[in-house]
């Protein structure tokens, strides 16, 4: 793997990380379902020791969740490439923002404190996309 695979694949894997956060946000569940290798497994960080495995079961889970509307920030992203340039591990940090989806629109009054956490993820190169083959999520800190 050359020096600009290695920084390719970075970028592509930082840029897989924010697009799940924007989808969340859009409550666009396919497209994040999709982000998942068939057999992918994800926790929420509220839910640590909870695993739903497959982009179906992914599917569901997110489908379930009551409404709401919520911002994600992620940062610190870290990305951890293997010499094969076949699959990488990442690391980020999250701040959560949620409030109740009322229907008003922006900007939401919102009685939660955000959230802070952060995803260690393994990826892997999927018909040349990178797809997420684990999330874990874990909270930091817990405002209130």
């Amino acid at each position: 793997m050359t020096d600009l695979d290695r920084l390719l694949a970075e970028h592509a894997i930082a840029r897989l990380i924010t697009r799940y956060v924007h989808l969340n946000d859009a409550g666009r569940w396919e497209d994040l379902a999709a982000l998942y290798t068939q057999d992918g497994r994800m926790n929420r960080p509220t839910a640590p020791d909870s695993f739903t495995t497959g982009r179906e079961a992914i599917l569901a889970a997110f489908q379930a969740r009551p409404p709401r509307a919520s911002r994600h920030i992620v940062a610190n992203i870290v990305v951890d490439v293997a010499d094969d340039g076949q699959s990488a591990s990442a690391y980020s940090q999250l701040l959560l923002f949620t409030g109740e989806a009322d229907g008003a629109g922006l900007p939401l009054q919102s009685p939660k404190p955000p959230l802070v956490g952060s995803y260690q993820d393994r990826l892997v190169l999927e018909s040349g996309a990178w797809k997420f083959t684990e999330r874990r999520g874990t909270l930091d800190f817990r405002q209130g």
